[in-house]
């Protein structure tokens, strides 16, 4: 289980790439609309319950997640991300 506020999950989810919530869905088997409910989402219809609790609270509230499976994904594209932007960087410096 981890810990994590409500703000900092929705700007983990704001900072993600287009096709994020696609791609992740893809990656791990599940619905989009699954995904899309991990960061806040309420779409029961077409998508599941994710095992997030909210705790009302400053900063959004505190959110538990039992399961970081969708998290730690989101955060290894984060990463890719600022390594493939920095690489591109050096790039273009060297030239």
């Amino acid at each position: 289980m981890r810990t994590i506020t409500f703000n900092e999950l929705r700007k983990i989810k704001d900072s993600l790439p287009t096709g994020s919530m696609h791609r992740i869905a893809d990656e791990l088997n599940l619905n989009v609309e699954t995904v899309r409910n991990f960061f806040g989402g309420h779409n029961f219809k077409n998508g599941k319950s994710v095992g997030i609790h909210i705790e009302p609270g400053p900063d959004g509230g505190l959110v538990m997640l039992d399961d970081t499976t969708v998290l730690d994904r989101a955060l290894k594209i984060l990463l890719d991300e600022a390594n493939n932007q920095m690489q591109t960087e050096e790039a273009a410096a060297e030239q």
